[in-house]
């Protein structure tokens, strides 16, 4: 048996539910008995999470998206560092205009509860944030551009 109180719209509502057979509930609210007839639990729904882009500003906004081309950490050009793993983010620690070197850590990603340094795998400028403080992001996003 569960008990629970509820105040809607004003009025106190204490709830008891009894026994649940099937898709029969016997509950009492506010000492009245009902038997209640539940609809068929719906299955619960996938939890989706999707990058988040943030406002770049509008010259990097302009700039067209570098092509996809495999190359060492060390060799000029922009390089975006990439989440190794979904969770959300709890501290940025460059900003945009930023030098950071190689090892330097940008961010703390909080993934199953745990608390996860990304660092630098360049030295460089940074260009570009693609994240903000509280974002949930999936493996593989984009967080922050070093040019």
């Amino acid at each position: 048996m569960k008990e629970y109180k509820y105040t809607i719209n004003g009025n106190k509502y204490n709830v008891t539910i009894g026994d649940i057979e099937e898709n029969i509930a016997h509950v009492e609210v506010n000492g009245v008995p009902y038997t209640v007839e539940m609809e068929k639990a719906p299955a619960a729904p996938k939890k989706v999470v999707r990058p988040v882009v943030a406002a770049a500003a509008p010259a990097a906004a302009a700039a067209p998206e570098p092509a996809k081309v495999s190359r060492p950490a060390g060799g000029g050009g922009k390089s975006g560092i990439k989440s190794p793993l979904p969770g959300v983010i709890l501290q940025i620690k460059v900003n945009v205009g930023d030098e950071v070197k190689r090892g330097q850590v940008l961010m703390v990603l909080e993934a199953m509860k745990m608390e996860n340094n990304i660092p630098s795998d360049r030295d460089g400028k940074v260009v570009a944030i693609n994240v903000s403080k509280g974002d949930s992001i999936l493996e593989g996003t984009d967080l922050i551009v070093i040019e």
